[in-house]
């Protein structure tokens, strides 16, 4: 696919590490702060507002430069952040400063792959693309656990120079044409130009099934990594550094559904994977009669292939219709802005839950319900619509 594109997943695969290991030593910050234990997850809160706020403006931002300059800025918002956490600012704020640099980040990082490459080889390359994430996901909790066990200052500093070489990197990424520049930069244009984008997505069928189910798969996955945390220390005792640990084999099984996926399945075919939605939510069910780590672990490997399975398809697809309809930028911020509202709001459920003490069981027997029951309304909903579609 050409040394551009490696340069990329080098680039990503740095910045992902980064932000999936400041997570956990921000947790291990607000530990040693004697932080409430529902300040936890709201630091993703605090993290994802700013994809909220800032949809109208990362997607032309992103469409009106060079994709890789646009992530050398991004990655310069995450190197600020993390200096005003050592520099004593509360861990909620400086997280919420990194989460400006990722929502700016997003758009770029996944607009490129459709500049830099075909329609046909954009499953394989969103493959790589979650597979390098994905292995992010598995080494950035363990890593940022383990650097902030002693001393949480000194792992956010660590992470402070895994920006500055992602953002290396960053720089040295191809220049690609310009694409679907914005015509105009005032508010107003910008919200309808926003306004336009997330219609016209909404409207399109194949936009449509693919915006639900990735905001469905990016809020269950992000309250999961929080209920694995919680039903690994009640469960089996884990301390958050070995708690991580099943986190990164749930991502594991992430990476290997995503291989599965970028191989076996065509972009034309992708809604097919729906039915994997479904099997994840019942397997989720499933975790509340495990009370052996190796099951657990087993478990939680098999989420995560189904979970790959049906994300990489889907994420494609909506890129490609995306790219089409508007431009790879507005299409990801649109994308970003859907899924963020549903981290938000499950995250949002998961710290009210927390702070009311539901028991970790019933959280997740309310939280596979919930995933099952969404997989097979989109699922039904979409094959209602292609058999109106079809002609008689």
């Amino acid at each position: 696919m050409g040394k551009g594109f490696f340069t990329l997943l080098l680039a990503q695969f740095l910045s992902a590490v980064a932000d999936n290991a400041l997570l956990f030593a921000a947790i291990a910050l607000l530990h040693q702060l004697n932080a409430p234990t529902w300040h936890e997850p709201l630091l993703r809160e605090f993290f994802i507002i700013s994809y909220i706020v800032l949809a109208p403006f990362v997607g032309p931002f992103a469409d009106a430069l060079p994709k890789g300059k646009v992530m050398f800025l991004s990655n310069g918002i995450k190197f600020f952040g993390c200096v005003l956490a050592l520099m004593g600012v509360p861990p909620l704020y400086a997280y919420a400063i990194v989460g400006i640099g990722a929502a700016a980040y997003s758009p770029a990082k996944y607009g490129i792959l459709t500049e830099m490459l075909p329609p046909n080889q954009l499953i394989m390359a969103n493959g790589w693309m979650e597979g390098t994430t994905v292995t992010a996901i598995i080494l950035g909790p363990v890593f940022g656990s383990t650097i902030s066990a002693n001393d949480p200052y000194f792992g956010i500093a660590i992470i402070t120079g895994l920006y500055l070489l992602a953002a290396y990197f960053n720089y040295h990424i191809p220049k690609m044409p310009i694409d679907h520049r914005v015509e105009q930069r005032s508010l107003s244009f910008l919200m309808k130009d926003f306004w336009h984008a997330f219609t016209t997505l909404w409207k399109d069928t194949q936009g449509q099934v693919s915006l639900a189910v990735t905001t469905l798969f990016w809020g269950a996955g992000a309250t999961l990594q929080f209920v694995v945390l919680r039903w690994a220390d009640q469960n089996f005792g884990f301390n958050q550094t070995d708690a991580t640990k099943l986190i990164g084999v749930l991502a594991v099984g992430i990476a290997v559904g995503s291989v599965i996926a970028s191989i076996y399945v065509k972009l034309e075919k992708a809604a097919n994977v729906l039915p994997a939605g479904i099997y994840m939510g019942v397997l989720v069910v499933g975790m509340v009669f495990v009370h052996n780590p190796i099951v657990a672990a087993i478990l939680l490997f098999s989420i995560g292939v189904l979970a790959g399975y049906f994300l990489v398809p889907l994420n494609s697809l909506l890129q490609h219709r995306g790219h089409t309809l508007l431009g790879a930028g507005h299409s990801i911020a649109v994308q970003n802005f859907n899924e963020n509202i549903g981290i938000l709001l499950m995250l949002g459920a998961y710290t009210w839950m927390v702070g009311k003490n539901f028991e970790i069981d019933h959280i997740i027997i309310i939280f596979g319900l919930f995933v099952i029951l969404t997989m097979g309304a989109i699922a039904h909903l979409y094959r209602k619509h292609i058999q109106q579609k079809s002609p008689a």
